[in-house]
């Protein structure tokens, strides 16, 4: 399970709505949408505008893992809080419990049944992957990604998104969104050895009131730290 954590990849959920608020043009996404998804590129500027009025959010997820060479297929479950810019956690539930927190400046993932916690800065600059600039709140999803349209899939509207730039963690991602409200339900993500992450999201709350205190972490007692 282990080997298949990948916490930059994990980014990539608040870099879907880390833009700020007034970074775009407003677009008006009230009335209701039509069930026809509307083309790639409106699709996306219409994701970009909604998710650059959501400044925090909560919600369950189910994490599904398919590797590229293996047909095996782990399926795991948790919660996750994230607020921008910067911060995130995510609390995966036994048997393989896990969690992975961004607190602005730095990145835990604490593998409990290895006794073991990656901690890394958080890289700035030109380090900084796609998904890091859209965490930071840099980002911007029609100038860092080509759209064009994803397989449909019942009640939602989809979007695959080809980084311009070469990412170590994933070569493309979809992101699946409810048509009359544009809350995110699936976030999929491939990698350059066919790996497909596919995330599910349950109870979304967007603007939930949260605080910078929820995301700090304490490295556990006793556990191997690796920076």
């Amino acid at each position: 399970m282990t080997r298949r954590l990948h916490p930059l990849v994990l980014l990539l959920l608040p870099a879907a709505l880390a833009v700020p608020v007034g970074a775009r043009p407003a677009v008006s996404i009230a009335a209701p949408l039509a069930q026809a998804a509307p083309p790639p590129s409106e699709l996306a500027t219409l994701i970009q505008a909604h998710y650059g009025q959501v400044a925090s959010f909560t919600a369950d997820f189910t994490h599904a893992y398919k590797g590229g060479l293996l047909p095996q297929v782990s399926v795991e479950r948790g919660q996750v809080k994230i607020k921008k810019p910067g911060r995130m956690r995510w609390v995966y539930q036994p048997p393989d419990p896990k969690e992975i927190v961004a607190d602005g400046r730095m990145l835990y993932s604490y593998i409990k049944a290895d006794r073991v916690c990656y901690v890394s800065d958080i890289p700035q600059g030109d380090q900084a992957s796609t998904a890091i600039l859209f965490l930071s709140g840099k980002g911007d999803l029609a100038r860092d990604f080509t759209p064009s349209a994803a397989p449909a899939a019942p009640g939602e509207w989809r979007l695959t998104l080809t980084p311009h730039k070469k990412q170590q963690d994933f070569t493309e991602l979809m992101i699946g969104v409810e048509p009359t409200t544009l809350k995110m339900r699936t976030l999929e993500t491939r990698d350059a050895d066919g790996g497909v992450s596919t995330f599910t999201f349950t109870n979304l709350r967007e603007n939930a009131p949260l605080s910078d205190k929820d995301f700090l972490f304490s490295i556990p007692k006793g556990v191997d730290v690796i920076r």
